[in-house]
C-alpha cells in the first residue's frame, strides 16, 4: 500500500456558449417569484458540434498535456448520455488524448453519482501500490436534452465535462481513505428512455437526494471516529442540480446534526457551502462531472490559508450515493488556478434567447445514431466569433456508416 492518493488535477470544460438564466425564464413565461428559489445565473448550452466526446477530450486535454499521455493507465469515462448504442464514449475519449495502447480504458454508467464510484476505484488503485507512479483518468461527460417540455428544469440543466487525474500525488485534494458512506436503493426518479428526451420525477429526486444524504453521512460517521458535522468539515461541496437544492440539502443536515439558530445556519452555509456554489451557478447541472465542478469552484474561491478538510456529497438517480472526505491547501488553489477554469467561463458567448431555442433541434439529436451525417461548424461561425477562448477544441463533424467524426477547431476561430 503506498496509503497516499487523490486528485492530482482537475479541469472542466462546460462549452463555449451559455444564456442567463433569467432570459430564460423571461423567454418560457416562467413564474419569476421562482428564480430565486434555484439560485441560478447562467446555464451552458452545447452547440450542434459538441457531444459528449468532445466535452470529455476538451475538459481532459490541458491536464493530459501537463503531465503527458504516456503517464496515464487507466482511463475511465463516467456518462449517461452514451453514444450509438454500444460504442464507448471512452474509446474515442482515449483515440482524440493520444493516450498509450496499453492504457485500461472503460466507461461506466450510475446516473450522477458514476464519476465518484471511478474516482474511488482509481483512489483504491492507485493506493495498492501495484503500479508504483501509475495515473488514473476519470472524465465526467454529458448533454442536457432539455427544452420547453421540462418546465422549470429546463434552466438548470448545464452541459459539459470534469477531469480528474487520479495518482499519489495529490497536489489538488488528498483522499481520505477509507473514509466514506454509502447509500443505494431503487427508484424511479429521472431517466433517460430514448437518446432524444430525458424524464424525470422531480419531487421523487428532491427526497431521494435529501433521503440518501442524511443516510450515507450516518454511514460515513459509522467508519470514522469522532465525525462532528459542524467541526469535522471546513467546507462541503455537494452534488448540484441547482444551487438552491444543495442550500436546502445543507438546512436539513444542520437541523438533524448540529441543530442552531435560523441566522447560525444562514452562517454556516454562506462559510463553508456557498463558495462552492459560484461556478455551478453560472453553468448548471453537469450530472456526474456536478460535484468536481462544485470542488473546482471551492478551491478557487475560498480562502485557503491553511489545511482544510472538505466533506463531498455525490448522488445519482436511481439511486446511488456517497459522503466521502478529503484535505485541500493554498497549494490546491495555485495547482488549479493554472487550468484557469474562471477564465474560461467568462469567455462564454451569452445568446439570446431566439439563439438557443435555434439551437435546440440539432441539440436534441446528438445522441441519435445516424448512418450519415454532417455538421456544419461553419454555420455557427459568429457564435464562436463571440466566445473568448485560447485552446484548440475538439469538434464533432458528423458520421461516415455510424462512425463518429471529428477534428481540431484551432484557437484562432474562436
Amino acid at each position: 500500500m503506498s496509503g497516499r492518493a487523490g486528485i492530482e488535477a482537475l479541469n472542466v470544460y462546460c462549452g463555449i456558449a451559455q444564456i442567463p438564466v433569467r432570459a430564460l425564464f423571461e423567454g418560457r413565461g416562467l413564474d419569476m417569484d421562482r428564480l430565486g428559489n434555484l439560485m441560478m445565473d447562467n446555464r451552458s448550452i452545447a452547440l450542434p458540434f459538441e457531444d459528449p466526446i468532445t466535452n470529455a477530450v476538451n475538459a481532459a486535454r490541458p491536464v493530459v498535456d501537463r503531465v503527458g499521455a504516456d503517464r496515464i493507465e487507466m482511463l475511465i469515462t463516467s456518462t449517461e448520455s452514451g453514444v450509438d448504442y454500444s460504442k464507448s464514449v471512452a474509446s474515442y475519449v482515449h483515440e482524440y488524448l493520444g493516450l498509450s495502447r496499453n492504457c485500461r480504458v472503460v466507461e461506466v454508467k450510475q446516473a450522477c453519482y458514476a464519476a465518484t464510484a471511478a474516482v474511488q476505484m482509481a483512489v483504491g488503485y492507485v493506493a495498492s501500490g501495484v503500479s508504483p507512479g501509475g495515473k488514473a483518468l476519470v472524465i465526467a461527460t454529458d448533454v442536457a436534452l432539455v427544452d420547453e417540455r421540462a418546465a422549470y428544469a429546463e434552466p438548470a440543466m448545464g452541459t459539459g465535462a470534469a477531469a480528474v487525474l487520479v495518482s499519489e500525488d495529490p497536489k489538488v485534494m488528498s483522499v481520505d481513505l477509507g473514509a466514506f458512506g454509502n447509500y443505494s436503493y431503487e427508484t424511479m426518479d429521472s431517466a433517460r428512455p430514448a437518446p432524444t428526451f430525458d424524464i424525470a420525477d422531480a419531487d421523487r429526486s428532491l427526497f431521494a437526494y435529501l433521503d440518501c444524504l442524511t443516510n450515507c453521512f450516518r454511514d460515513y460517521g459509522s467508519r470514522v471516529e469522532d465525525v462532528d458535522f459542524a467541526t469535522t468539515f471546513d467546507y462541503l461541496v455537494m452534488h448540484t442540480p441547482f444551487a438552491g437544492m444543495v442550500k436546502a440539502a445543507h438546512r436539513k443536515l444542520m437541523r438533524e446534526f448540529a441543530p442552531g439558530s435560523a441566522v447560525a445556519v444562514e452562517e454556516d452555509f454562506e462559510r463553508r457551502v456557498l463558495p462552492s456554489l459560484a461556478y455551478p451557478r453560472g453553468v448548471g447541472n453537469l450530472c456526474s462531472g456536478s460535484v468536481y465542478l462544485a470542488l473546482s469552484s471551492l478551491i478557487d474561491n475560498a480562502p485557503l490559508d491553511g489545511g482544510a478538510r472538505v466533506g463531498l456529497y455525490s448522488y445519482g438517480s436511481g439511486c446511488s450515493s456517497e459522503f466521502f472526505s478529503g484535505v485541500v491547501d493554498r497549494d490546491s488553489a495555485a495547482e488549479l488556478g493554472a487550468m484557469r477554469i474562471g477564465d474560461h467561463l467568462e469567455g462564454r458567448c451569452e445568446l439570446a434567447f431566439e439563439e438557443y431555442t435555434e439551437l435546440l433541434a440539432a441539440n436534441r439529436n446528438t445522441l441519435v445514431a445516424e448512418q450519415d451525417r454532417k455538421i456544419d461548424v461553419g454555420a455557427y461561425e459568429a457564435i464562436l466569433r463571440r466566445a473568448r477562448n485560447d485552446r484548440d477544441l475538439l469538434v464533432n463533424t458528423g458520421t461516415s456508416n455510424f462512425h463518429r467524426t471529428y477534428e481540431w477547431l484551432d484557437k484562432g476561430r474562436i
